[in-house]
């Protein structure tokens, strides 16, 4: 039954220790024993897994019954007696946690040992009975120590693996008193698939699984909850510090993750406290040239830079900016704030180019990520944000995903479609790459590179061949259509298939069961938008959905999943060239007029023209339009396209001013370096990708004399002749909600309480709106707009010259362009060196072996990295990470721009590959030279 209708039945009257109880329909006693106050022993037990009941520390006495029941699995009848503290039961609970008792070890490996805390609550002694012979102890793994001396097989782990995340790593062998708990074919755990998403440690009653290197031995000064830094997905977390450290993190049960993490957000904190951290201001010292093309080494910082007070930092910043301003004109200037930051650092930052620089060029990286899709969304829909949360994967009968790779991506959002997967919905996976998703798939699409608009007008004209479109909600609810019609007429799926590489049937047999559904769900990611038609590959997403009714309800929807963890929340804040906050025009006078007014700035002085975006500021700098930039936890000089030709724009400039809290890639081009705070040591919104604004607050204080990413914006204002007077990061917000409707709702207050509040939310009293468009869309008729779309090329093909194809994207162990994951402990213990996934008949060819060295190169540059053999990449392509600066990708990639969301082709260039080369050495981070050093918990 589902929740709906267990909650519709009459509940159950029983008694309970004497007590008369009731219990809701679905409720185990234990449930109801715990909702009373009553404590019955568990182990095996934890909220959120099935029930397994066997460990039998739950037992409870019911009345005419010959045994003891083990409550976390038996159901209540009405009438039924149950006592849990009778005699019987208690000698039975503590008999079982005495024999468990027995065969620990003397040592501990966490403070929250389960069975101990339960012996002392029964008041149990000293075990009567011969320990076990102890395993030894496993510390292969760099995230994971298996202590299975303290095991006690209550199997937490494995369904926490095998059920909530659908990694299907650990496992229970062998019989009696041989049964052990493995990974994979009882590998040693270093060995295994394992991914680090720390659920089992997270389940473990005893420390059987632990953090490695005893961190949960560790006693924390405080526990704050906070929200991971990393994907969109948004979790919801908690900080255990001690001494201004940050000891572990632990998931909490938040809307997006109910306690959930993956790798990054469980064993990805410790960059924070690395030595490299930016503590003190920094000027370019007199004389030292900017070169585009030298490597960056923290270790010789000081032969390039001088430490400065942040008097003469703010004053060579803000006062420069200000001087280009006033000699060169208000275009001179550009600013890219972070994706990264807080929504109140991405309100100010944008209002600081308008109202400062007194232009709209102000960006950020969804230029690099989502911009094709929201220029569709808006388009055709009114609104770029997703219609539906991810969590609604578990009420879709089908589920499309296309161009994305969650399970690297967004891992916890993967594990809600692999949980839906299990439920019965049906999963679609459409990519070019086969992904780690497939094995979980109804269908798997892997379809030539660059043949997504194929494809998918392939499957619309079978819903119109077939008579399978929605026509009511088509009529009433969209414009469009006949055009849409004519347009995918001429794309048969027999047309198609020799061009994308799947056959009509299979094309057909995914549109029937697209449209017939009763709840299909659409999700992409970067391999729909980062092309020169990712527009395109957008708006037939759109036109899928419309064309079958499949949006406005629980269960539908479109959904592009957010790459950073406040991609949605700075771009709602503004911090895009051609809209103010809440997606509303700089080119509409009444917009600008209402801004000016809250600003206090005369009309006349905001840009009504839209800016430039951020490979087209790269352009004008070398034109010599753009003279002076502002960049705020931006590393354009390792995420832009034709990363050599960003490189030579950045050295280009008469000032940039770099706020980060490591001297990255963009920052060793600078002429004033500000060091601001990291995410754990700051107190701000975020949005996720369902739209959910959360409170991340401050764990940890930054280090030495690094700032606030808010103070430091407000003094380059003040510099910049603005009379800012912000107290507290909440009147930002205030500020932020009084000119966004979407969040006019939400107040701080009620953040601070509630933690989480889903926008729309027009009024405080407002619960939020999950789900939207299930009315009307917001366009001015109120109706969804189709808009055709026909093939369009790559822009650069394979020849002769370059025969294969480079895709780029993330890696699991590491964020974007690595400046904080890199120098995560863990994570970079797992994936320190660049590698490139190479089909292995590809590497055959090439006569390397797996682990030898390659060479690519496109027309742009050449990167000498590692060989790894993957089957996901098809023979023909080569997948590689662009988070290796000794390996930077996008030095090869092209800039070519999507001419609606001015976004480059990541997803798609030629390129050639040689059997060896020269992998760089990174003198700063990277291959574990420098965290090495890093110091243990205390």
């Amino acid at each position: 039954m589902t929740d709906l209708q267990l909650s519709s039945l009459p509940p159950i009257g029983f008694q309970l220790n004497g007590c008369d109880v009731q219990a809701r329909a679905g409720e185990t006693l234990l449930d109801v024993a715990r909702r009373e106050g009553i404590e019955v022993p568990h182990l095996c037990w934890k909220d959120g897994l099935a029930a397994a009941g066997n460990c039998r520390a739950c037992v409870v006495e019911i009345e005419g019954e010959r045994v003891l029941a083990p409550s976390c699995c038996r159901v209540p009848t009405a009438g039924m007696k149950v006592d849990s503290a009778s005699a019987r039961a208690v000698a039975a609970q503590k008999m079982v946690l005495e024999l468990l008792q027995s065969d620990l070890p003397e040592a501990t490996y966490t403070r929250h040992n389960e069975v101990d805390e339960w012996a002392v609550k029964l008041k149990l002694g000293k075990p009567r009975f011969a320990a076990r012979a102890q395993p030894a102890r496993d510390t292969s793994h760099a995230a994971i120590a298996v202590n299975l001396d303290a095991c006690i097989q209550c199997t937490r782990c494995v369904r926490a693996c095998r059920d909530e995340q659908a990694n299907d790593v650990i496992g229970l062998a062998l019989r009696g008193d041989s049964a052990k708990i493995v990974f994979d074919m009882d590998d040693a755990m270093g060995a295994s698939t394992c991914v680090a998403c720390g659920e089992c440690v997270q389940a473990c009653p005893t420390g059987a699984l632990a953090p490695a290197r005893d961190a949960a031995l560790q006693m924390p000064d405080k526990q704050v909850a906070s929200v991971c830094p990393y994907c969109g997905v948004g979790c919801q977390l908690t900080y255990n510090v001690r001494a201004n450290r940050i000891m572990s993190v632990e998931g909490r049960d938040g809307p997006a993750n109910h306690g959930r993490l993956c790798v990054k957000g469980r064993y990805g904190f410790d960059y924070a406290h690395h030595p490299q951290r930016l503590t003190t201001p920094l000027v370019r010292r007199a004389g030292v040239p900017k070169s585009a093309g030298a490597p960056m080494d923290p270790e010789r910082v000081m032969e390039v830079f001088r430490e400065a007070s942040w008097e003469e930092a703010l004053a060579l910043a803000g006062g420069g900016l200000a001087r280009i301003r006033d000699n060169h004109g208000r275009k001179a200037l550009a600013g890219f704030g972070s994706a990264k930051g807080s929504n109140e650092e991405a309100y100010l930052f944008q209002k600081l180019v308008r109202t400062g620089f007194g232009s709209n060029n102000v960006d950020h990286c969804t230029r690099l990520c989502h911009a094709s899709s929201v220029a569709a969304l808006l388009e055709g829909i009114g609104s770029g944000a997703v219609s539906n949360p991810v969590m609604d994967v578990l009420k879709a009968e089908v589920v499309i995903v296309i161009g994305a790779n969650p399970t690297v991506n967004h891992p916890v959002a993967a594990t809600w479609i692999k949980n839906a997967v299990r439920n019965g919905t049906k999963l679609i996976l459409c990519d070019p790459r086969r992904s780690e998703l497939a094995r979980h798939a109804h269908r798997t699409l892997q379809f030539k590179p660059d043949t997504d608009v194929a494809l998918l007008n392939a499957m619309m004209h079978t819903i119109v061949a077939e008579d399978l479109a929605d026509r009511d909600f088509i009529a009433s609810r969209t414009s469009g259509y006949e055009a849409l019609v004519a347009n995918v007429a001429q794309y048969s799926p027999e047309a198609m298939a020799p061009l994308c590489g799947i056959d009509a049937d299979t094309i057909r047999y995914v549109a029937r069961l697209y449209a017939t559904s009763k709840g299909s769900m659409i999700l992409w990611g970067m391999g729909i938008s980062q092309h020169v038609h990712g527009t395109d590959n957008a708006r037939c997403l759109i036109a899928l959905a419309l064309l079958t009714g499949q949006i406005g309800r629980p269960g539908t929807g479109l959904h592009p999943l957010r790459g950073q963890n406040n991609v949605q929340g700075a771009s709602d804040a503004g911090l895009i060239p051609m809209m103010y906050p809440d997606y509303q025009r700089v080119t509409e006078p009444a917009v600008r007029e209402r801004f000016a007014a809250a600003w206090k700035v005369p009309a006349a002085s905001l840009d009504d023209q839209p800016g430039l975006t951020v490979v087209e500021v790269m352009e004008a700098i070398l034109a010599g339009t753009v003279r002076g930039m502002y960049v705020m936890g931006e590393n354009p000089a390792m995420s832009d396209p034709d990363a050599n030709h960003a490189r030579e724009a950045l050295a280009a400039l008469d000032l940039l001013v770099v706020q980060d809290i490591f001297l990255t890639e963009t920052a060793y081009l600078a002429d004033v370096i500000l060091p601001a705070s990291a995410f754990p040591e700051k107190t701000g919104t975020f949005t996720n990708t369902d739209r959910l604004v959360q409170m991340g607050r401050q764990a940890v204080d930054p280090p030495g004399d690094a700032r606030q990413d808010l103070w430091i914006v407000e003094q380059i204002a003040r510099h910049m002749g603005l009379d800012w007077q912000y107290g507290h990061v909440s009147a930002v917000f205030d500020e932020m909600r009084r000119l966004m409707p979407s969040i006019a709702g939400i107040t701080w207050e009620r953040l601070e309480r509630e933690d989480a509040v889903v926008y729309p939310c027009p009024q405080e009293e407002h619960p939020g709106t999950p789900v939207v468009f299930t009315e009307a869309f917001p366009r001015e008729t109120g109706r969804a707009r189709f808009v055709p779309a026909d093939i369009i090329p790559a822009d650069e093909r394979p020849d002769a010259q370059y025969p294969m194809v480079l895709i780029t994207g993330r890696q699991l162990e590491h964020w974007h362009t690595g400046s904080m994951t890199r120098r995560a402990t863990v994570l970079d213990a797992l994936e320190p060196d660049p590698v490139a996934l190479v089909h292995p008949l590809d590497l055959a060819a090439l006569n390397v072996v797996p682990g030898g060295v390659i060479t690519l190169a496109s027309r742009r540059g050449t990167v000498a990295l590692y060989a790894r053999a993957d089957e996901s990449s098809p023979r023909g392509a080569v997948f590689v990470p662009f988070c290796y600066y000794e390996a930077a990708i996008n030095r090869l990639t092209n800039a070519a721009l999507d001419p609606y969301g001015k976004i480059p082709e990541f997803k798609y260039c030629a390129i050639r590959i040689t059997p060896g080369g020269t992998v760089e050495l990174q003198g700063s981070y990277g291959g574990g030279q420098i965290l090495a050093r890093l110091e243990e918990p205390a």
